[in-house]
This record gives structure tokens, C-alpha cells and sequence, in this order.
């Protein structure tokens, strides 16, 4: 596994899992003294600039939190079982099941989990009726129209996912006309049409 270490104000911890884009951190999570790991967070949350690097030693490259999801950002931490370092993960609510905002951020431990939890999400936040049996296909037109964005990420698999309700209705309309996508309980209507004959 990867890590990378952070800086901001004279303060280093060390990263296990980030995702950014383009200096913006979407989600951050450090390991440290408690001291260095709250200072960190505080620089980030007033807007300050830290410094991501592969190594202690190297300059590092700009980032701060992520302007499209400034608001309300969760800080969870707590102190590892060895008692020698803290961790602290920084959130925005975007990231949250039960938010009321359209976007949101996906975050997955792995890739082959992303389809399900993006169905889940999608199916909070849209008022068009989806079934399960099309996540895979819910992703791969999300990743082809570009309303979900890979993040550069270690530790985790994040992904920014902006969906546009009225071009999904258009393209489950035509998927389902087009037999793309069977409506559940379809196949059990022909079955039982076809025991009638």
C-alpha cells in the first residue's frame, strides 16, 4: 500500500488513503501525533494550502479541500490500539448516503463494489424508479457520460458523480425500449403467457 506524507504550518502526518483532483483532496485520512493531525485538519478547514508528497523529504505538490464540496466536512478521529499514533479522516457530507444534494461522493474499497453503492445512491437522490438488476449498466453510462469522475485516489476508490435526472430518464427510457435493459417482473409475465398456450 501506498503512502504519502502531508504538511501544512510545520506540521507532517502521514496519508493512508486520499482522493483528489487537480490539488482538490475529496477526502483525506492521516496518521500522526494528535497534535500534527488536528493541525493539518484546522489549516485545511480555513482554506490553507498543504503540501501532498510521496516521501518526508520531497517538496510535495499544493492542495486543499475541495471548493465544490466546501460546507459541512466531518472530522472523525481517534487514537490507534498501539496508543503511538491518531488518526484523522476528513469527509465532506457529499460522501453521506442520506444527503439531500443531487452530487454526491462515492467511496468504495474496491472497484468491482462501485456499481452497487453508485445504484444505491442514485436511487436515493433521483425520482425515477431503478432496479438493482442495472447498476452495471447505471455505471458504465455514468463513467461514458462523464457524470461520474475518477479521483486520483490512494487507499480507496473515490469517484465524483454529478447525475443529470432528466438525461438518465432519456437513456433508461430508450435502454428499455431497445431491450437493453429488461423492466422486472417481465420475464415472469412472458412465462407465465407462455404456460397459458
Amino acid at each position: 500500500m501506498q503512502l504519502l506524507t502531508i504538511r501544512a504550518a510545520g506540521f507532517t502526518a502521514t496519508v493512508d488513503a486520499c482522493a483528489q483532483d487537480e490539488g482538490q483532496l475529496w477526502l483525506i485520512s492521516m496518521l500522526g501525533s494528535q497534535q500534527a493531525v488536528r493541525a493539518i485538519w484546522a489549516r485545511l478547514l480555513k482554506g490553507e494550502t498543504a503540501y501532498l508528497a510521496e516521501d518526508e523529504l520531497a517538496g510535495g505538490t499544493p492542495c486543499w479541500l475541495a471548493r465544490e464540496a466546501w460546507g459541512t466536512w466531518r472530522f472523525f478521529r481517534g487514537r490507534l490500539p498501539s496508543g503511538f499514533a491518531y488518526q484523522g479522516m476528513l469527509v465532506p457530507d457529499l460522501a453521506a448516503y442520506a444527503i439531500d444534494r443531487q452530487e454526491f461522493l462515492l467511496l468504495a474499497r474496491h472497484e468491482e463494489e462501485a456499481p452497487l453503492l453508485h445504484y444505491r445512491f442514485l436511487n436515493r437522490r433521483v425520482d425515477i424508479p431503478l432496479h438493482q438488476s442495472w447498476s452495471g449498466w447505471l455505471w458504465e453510462r455514468g463513467l461514458n457520460t462523464e457524470e461520474i469522475q475518477a479521483l486520483e485516489s490512494v487507499g480507496v476508490q473515490a469517484f465524483h458523480c454529478r447525475p443529470i435526472a432528466d438525461a438518465l430518464q432519456a437513456d433508461l427510457a430508450q435502454a428499455i425500449r431497445q431491450r437493453v435493459l429488461s423492466v422486472p417482473g417481465e420475464e415472469l409475465m412472458a412465462m407465465t403467457e407462455a404456460e397459458k398456450i
